[in-house]
């Protein structure tokens, strides 16, 4: 690893980052390939998760949390990125979470979020769907108020955590003639939903250890203090408003796998021979190294920088677009670099790399494509 201690650490933190460590490497890690192979995490481990106190850690603790900020969920993602571990939808999680810290009233504060930060409810999503991702104004799935309730009818896709959802965010039209004002964050509880039922978990080339499912909503009803906010037609704004959180963790997460992938390949070329000599102690493989390693440690600079913004909250939509456009296109060329050093190896499964680099691929689409967040960086010049 690159010995390197970012400025908005303490050593509060170090002492949660051991202890996240210690729980990765317990439970976590030791079942990875496992899950890879099943498609999904185990249900009990989101439960372990929250007893360790490692959900919803930056939620205030009169609402279940560990009373952390930024930071502290920032320590879970780094820890994972740095075990190469892409199963565990713990940013997913802690998104939905946020949304009803920031959005919801009192009562859904208090019915939702102890849950969730226990593991109890696994938080998910659901706004992507077969004809509409980046362009919400083309979300068709529906809710309709009738009386003290709301019926849903949709179908959504690419959902990460869908398989083992409690408490979904969907993302529907409460009113389609006012495009993006008519839309509306609904939260389902999905146990025992009649109407309510999960699809295909779907079949990637990464991540394959984390639940992406398919989701029908057919006929749900659900009480009218389930929307998401005082009024409808705010689903929109609350979703834009939240993004920089999420996207930087994302970007967050792909520094993190960047140093793991440098440290395991360095590890490597150090021991690996070729013609005599090892690989390290060729130019080629020497100056390649170095300027992964530059590219990292521009990488780590920047992100940390997002992070303390995070933190302190001043992080705007157009710096957290740009870390998560620079982030992830770099994270892509790094694991190919580094696959590179492994040779044949480096494209077999029983190598790390092989997973880092097929992981990697889909930072640039989710959380907001690559093209998106240059559309929204250009829109400040």
């Amino acid at each position: 690893m690159i010995e390197y201690r970012s400025p908005w650490m303490d050593d509060e933190l170090e002492m949660f980052r051991d202890a996240a460590k210690r729980f990765i490497e317990s439970e976590i890690v030791p079942n990875d390939a496992r899950w890879r192979d099943q498609h999904h995490v185990d249900r009990d481990i989101w439960n372990k998760a929250g007893e360790v106190g490692l959900l919803c850690t930056d939620i205030p603790a009169e609402y279940g949390g560990v009373g952390g900020d930024a930071r502290h969920e920032a320590v879970v993602a780094e820890e994972m990125g740095r075990h190469g571990i892409s199963s565990f939808g713990h940013v997913v999680h802690s998104i939905l979470a946020h949304y009803v810290l920031n959005y919801g009233s009192e009562q859904q504060k208090r019915n939702w979020l102890p849950r969730m930060a226990s593991g109890e409810l696994v938080g998910a999503i659901a706004m992507t769907e077969p004809g509409a991702g980046s362009d919400l104004q083309a979300v068709r799935a529906r809710a309709v108020r009738e009386g003290d309730q709301y019926v849903l009818n949709g179908s959504k896709t690419f959902i990460s955590n869908g398989l083992h959802a409690g408490l979904v965010g969907v993302v529907v039209k409460t009113d389609p003639t006012k495009g993006a004002k008519g839309i509306s964050i609904i939260m389902v509880e999905t146990r025992g939903l009649p109407g309510y039922r999960v699809g295909r978990v779907l079949d990637k080339i990464g991540q394959n250890g984390w639940d992406t499912a398919e989701m029908f909503f057919d006929d749900c009803r659900v009480p009218a203090d389930c929307l998401l906010g005082p009024a409808e037609g705010q689903g929109f704004v609350q979703l834009m408003r939240d993004l920089p959180y999420e996207r930087a963790l994302l970007a967050l997460g792909g520094v993190a796998a960047m140093e793991y992938a440098l440290a395991i390949t360095t590890e490597y070329a150090r021991s690996r021979k070729l013609f005599g000599q090892a690989l390290l102690e060729m130019q080629n493989t020497r100056f390649k190294l170095a300027e992964v390693k530059t590219q990292v440690h521009v990488a780590r600079v920047f992100i940390d920088d997002c992070i303390r913004q995070l933190k302190d909250g001043t992080l705007d939509t157009v710096t957290a677009s740009m870390a998560k456009l620079w982030i992830t296109e770099a994270q892509c060329r790094v694991m190919d670099e580094c696959l590179q050093f492994f040779g044949g190896y480096g494209y077999t499964t029983e190598y790390p790399i092989s997973l880092l680099y097929v992981d990697a691929r889909v930072q640039r689409i989710y959380g907001g494509a690559s093209e998106v967040m240059k559309e929204i960086v250009a829109r400040s010049l």
